[in-house]
């Protein structure tokens, strides 16, 4: 396998871009909150997600989740390198709007540590608004301290 991509500005900003794509997908006519995430694989390819909510919340998918099971589907769970989530309130054409930095849910920050914990490297987290050019980087183990995961229960990369 080739080196994992740099992670600099310019591929934080084609995550964050890919990220705000996806959330123009986003099926979220019950919190009219559209979230987009992104991605980004050791070979440099990028997998997406938005939110999927449902009439019974409970089963409602959040876009970290969705990408992550696209890769995880696709066999390659274990080539995650980068994730961006971007968020905001839809407008009336269903556009994620707003500057605030949207950040993964406890839920996506215990299955992206799974992520993690089975490609064997700390994942960088970039948080973006729906709008605009604030940027957060964190690392799930910075997000998720002290997380249960594949590796304390013996399964790992």
């Amino acid at each position: 396998m080739s080196e994992a991509p740099v992670l600099d500005d310019v591929m934080r900003d084609r995550l964050v871009g890919a990220a705000r794509t996806a959330a123009l997908n986003a099926h979220a006519p019950y919190s009219r909150f559209g979230v987009g995430a992104a991605v980004l694989l050791a070979d440099g390819s990028v997998v997406t997600g938005a939110n999927f909510e449902n009439a019974s919340y409970g089963l409602s998918l959040c876009a970290e989740t969705v990408a992550l099971a696209t890769a995880s589907s696709a066999g390659r769970l274990r080539e995650v390198v980068a994730i961006a989530v971007i968020g905001g309130a839809m407008d009336s054409l269903g556009v994620p709007r707003g500057f605030a930095v949207v950040s993964p849910c406890g839920r996506c920050r215990q299955v992206i540590n799974e992520a993690a914990q089975m490609a064997a490297r700390d994942l960088t987290i970039w948080c973006a608004a729906a709008e605009g050019d604030a940027v957060q980087r964190h690392m799930v183990s910075d997000l998720l301290p002290h997380a249960f995961g594949p590796a304390d229960l013996g399964i790992g990369a």
